[in-house]
């Protein structure tokens, strides 16, 4: 139900459960043990969810299961929650979306919970959850408010209301909107200029903004500064690639990371 390829550092996941990528236990398993795979692999420095050829990034929740089956609040969707990361908050290193079309309900929560989100222009953002009687719990509610205007985000959580690729641009909520041919293209070039990146400066970074984003601004130079808070930015300051980068920069030569 997932394509897993490694090349150059960037560890790619394809969903690959046709024809719309609807995630049930079983994948979304899968997908939490794909994540281990990469946090745990020092050799790969960021991750791209890529939601294949097809139309559609991901219909989300397996609707057709739940409707054959019930629901079951006690199901065992695997480490990092439903489809590997939406619970995921302890993953140290980068995660690309790359949405190549429409996202449905938990597929937008998929893309939400990723750091950066590469879009076609036929990508389509849809929360349909109050249709349905529930709501999006499992990243909606709780991401969307904080990455674009929370009337917006009110109004798709609310009504159901698509936001297409233009507005999504528009909100910053995309990093970039390129064709749909691009798509995968656009998101390895992205991957690849953060693999060229000191690998413990990327991870110190995504720590202290996970840690500071939400803080008062005194607050977050005050914290970064308090030992063992942010363990990977202490290890980042006291590590040989600290002193390699200016090393490499004074030599004119291109800086050989060693993570550590």
């Amino acid at each position: 139900m997932i394509k897993i390829t490694r090349s150059e550092g960037i560890f790619e996941i394809t969903l690959n459960n046709p024809k719309v990528n609807a995630i049930g236990a079983d994948m979304s398993r899968q997908m939490g043990e794909a994540l281990n795979e990469f946090q745990s692999d020092p050799d790969m420095h960021v991750a791209i969810i890529y939601g294949g050829e097809g139309k559609i990034f991901s219909a989300g929740w397996d609707l057709k299961a739940v409707a054959e089956e019930g629901l079951d609040e006690n199901e065992d969707y695997g480490d990092g929650g439903f489809a590997g990361i939406t619970e995921r908050f302890d993953l140290t290193k980068p995660v690309i979306a790359a949405v190549n079309g429409t996202a449905v309900g938990a597929g937008v929560e998929i893309a939400l919970a990723c750091d950066m989100i590469v879009a076609s222009e036929t990508a389509q953002f849809f929360l349909p959850e109050t249709s349905l009687g529930v709501m999006a719990d499992v990243g909606g509610v709780q991401r969307l408010p904080r990455k674009i205007p929370v009337n917006f985000a009110m109004e798709m959580l609310f009504t159901g209301r698509a936001m297409t690729a233009a507005e999504g641009l528009h909100f910053g909520l995309f990093n970039y909107v390129v064709s749909k041919e691009n798509v995968i293209a656009k998101a390895r070039e992205l991957a690849s200029q953060i693999v060229d990146a000191a690998p413990l400066a990327v991870r110190a970074i995504k720590e202290v903004v996970a840690g500071t984003l939400h803080q008062h601004l005194p607050e977050a130079f005050h914290f970064i500064k308090e030992p063992g808070l942010y363990p990977t930015y202490a290890q980042m300051l006291t590590s040989e690639d600290h002193e390699e980068g200016p090393k490499a920069f004074a030599e004119k030569r291109k800086p050989n990371w060693k993570g550590r």
